[in-house]
């Protein structure tokens, strides 16, 4: 049988009225329940159509109408292409007018991916304020430092107040707790008014566990197949779910102007077709606004799949690099538990691999897994990769959600920053690294009832086998449905302004400013797949050889000790002060350089 997969989501305005659409194949009757904006109040059927889609126009019903579907007489849900929630997932949804915002003419047509610097932002925590409005206040900031591109955390409404965004439910609706839609276009434009790309942040593995109804309704969402970490896994292989995804991801591209998207654990995302839903999603972009401007994807994937990356027309398919992550944190904290132990026999190795070839394991056996990960890398592009020393999950998954700057000392921390903001991969900071913010990032969430107690037992559960927190010190790790463990991990905005937080500013600004300078140009001429790397003790050597016969040159110490170093041509950076510099690479001393031929 073939499956109608041209019906859209989401309500459609007309000049009349609203039409609306509702795939809803396990139900046998669905009523619309809307009220208008001037009070009156419409109940109607709907007709069913074909393939499990309902069909019905509301006529005179316009913008600022509130309205919800009933199943079979007995539930009440909202559209799952909603395109907002003003009261949240147990609210109706609202209709929009897309006129409500007036886009200002713009020439805007994205930044290409060489000269991205991502900065992650959560939108609650980045202000006190927590809205929209008042992150626009600190884009001039970010830009002047030399950040190019922003990436959110999911917007995607979830339940309660705060949390991460991703146990979001209803996936075209913005979370309310930030500001209307219309707020949201407005940070869009302002950051491109700056020069700021911006990137979402999607969750298409999975759905929360509060508000979502699509079991009830529409069981084909979801296959016995496969199981992920949150249940049955999303049906890919179903056209319809498919045209949901790529509907929802072409939707936040062409509405709000994102210039690209982070995508979700594509390890969870299972599809044994032909092709993979997520290389589709890839395509369907660049035919779509990826035609017109600059709009990169970003992947998490475990799998480390380096056949998913590379340059796709103008734009950039590239990978949060997890590898680099995981070596850097094992050099600068010495910490080895869990997977960190993958990285903790050879870390100096393993970093110059990241480095030099992408990943670190490209088909070899990861320990804790004890399977087979990744396939070889050395092929791509530095740009390929996204690198950081934090990111959300980093710091939110430890128990106390500690920062790398609690963890590490100063001169490991400049060092660390030397090599991931020079780089020729993409480096990513998290909000408040600039400047060295010490405050955590916890796990934060705002649940009710049973859920709330079984999310905070299991958050404490987890770090059973930890000695730190054995026996009554389990009651130190914050519960996550606490209002004051959402508002620690707030930014302190006068942190930045103090000592030592003005020096970490200053030197991020540093790196960035000779990044923007130097490396960046540098970066077309990198001959993909032919970088070496060489490991002596603690002492790393990585070379990338360019066009024309020079090469960028990396030389690390990553120990305590001075270390003998052959010298690599013109200096461009060294992380000690110019009267410590010599012959020897001191302690923790980053040198860059250009290798002329």
């Amino acid at each position: 049988m073939s499956i109608d997969v041209s019906s859209h989501f989401g309500p459609q305005l007309t000049a009349d009225g609203t039409q609306f659409r509702f795939w809803a194949p396990s139900a046998r009757r669905v009523e619309l329940l809307v009220t208008a904006r001037d009070g009156r109040s419409l109940r109607q059927e709907f007709t069913a159509t074909r393939d499990g889609w309902y069909e019905t126009f509301a006529r005179g019903i316009g913008p600022g109408a509130r309205y919800r579907f009933r199943i079979d007489d007995e539930l009440d849900v909202p559209d799952p292409a909603s395109r907002f929630q003003p009261k949240g997932v147990a609210g109706p949804c609202e209709v929009l007018d897309r006129r409500g915002f007036a886009w200002p003419h713009s020439e805007w047509r994205g930044r290409e991916w060489s000269e991205a610097v991502l900065y992650e932002l959560h939108v609650g925590a980045f202000t006190r304020e927590g809205t929209y409005a008042a992150a626009i206040s600190r884009l001039d900031e970010l830009a002047r430092i030399g950040i190019t591109a922003i990436e959110l955390l999911p917007l995607n409404t979830f339940p309660g107040r705060w949390g991460w965004g991703y146990d979001g439910v209803l996936l075209y609706a913005p979370h309310p707790a930030y500001g209307r839609p219309e707020d949201l276009k407005r940070f869009v434009h302002e950051a491109h008014r700056r020069g700021l790309m911006v990137l979402l942040d999607v969750v298409y593995n999975h759905f929360g566990p509060e508000g979502n109804y699509l079991h009830r309704y529409a069981a084909d969402f979801f296959t016995s197949a496969h199981h992920t970490p949150w249940g049955s896994a999303i049906n890919f292989a179903h056209p319809v779910v498919r045209q949901f995804f790529i509907q929802n991801a072409l939707y936040w591209l062409n509405e709000y102007r994102f210039d690209g998207l982070r995508i979700d654990a594509v390890h969870a995302m299972f599809d044994d077709g032909e092709t993979h839903f997520i290389d589709e999603l890839v395509d369907e972009v660049q035919r779509g606004p990826g035609s017109q401007r600059h709009v990169h994807v970003v992947l998490e994937n475990h799998h480390n799949e380096a056949r998913r990356l590379g340059i796709k027309g103008r734009s950039m398919v590239a990978q949060w690099n997890d590898d680099a992550h995981h070596a850097l944190h094992v050099l600068l904290t010495d910490e080895t538990d869990g997977y960190y132990r993958n990285y903790a026999e050879r870390p100096v190795e393993h970093l110059g691999r990241v480095l030099a070839e992408g990943f670190a394991y490209q088909g070899e056996v990861y320990p804790t897994d004890e399977h087979e990960r990744g396939e070889p890398s050395k092929h791509l592009h530095p740009t390929a990769f996204v690198s950081f020393l934090q990111n959300h999950d980093q710091i939110g998954n430890r128990a106390c959600g500690d920062r790398l700057t609690q963890l590490a000392a100063p001169e490991r921390m400049r060092a660390g920053l030397a090599i991931l903001l020079l780089s020729p991969q993409i480096p990513m900071l998290f909000m408040g690294e600039e400047y060295g913010a010490v405050q955590p990032f916890l796990y934060f969430c705002d649940y009710q009832g049973e859920l709330a107690e079984a999310i905070r037992e299991g958050r404490r559960n987890e770090f059973a086998g930890f000695g730190a927190f054995a026996g009554e010190r389990r009651e130190q790790i914050p519960d996550p449905n606490a209002p004051d463990t959402f508002r620690a991990s707030q930014l302190h905005e006068s942190d930045r302004e103090r000592s030592p937080h003005r020096e970490w500013l200053a030197y991020t600004s540093e790196l960035l400013s000779l990044r923007a300078q130097k490396i960046v140009p540098l970066l077309a001429g990198i001959s993909a797949g032919a970088a070496s790397y060489q490991t002596d003790d603690r002492l790393l050597t990585v070379k990338w050889p360019m066009t024309g016969g020079k090469a960028l040159v990396l030389q690390a110490n990553l120990g305590d000790r001075p270390k003998a170093a052959p010298s690599a041509g013109e200096l461009w950076y060294s992380s000690a002060s110019a009267e410590a510099r010599g012959e020897q690479l001191g302690a923790w001393e980053v040198r860059w350089s250009v290798d002329m031929p």
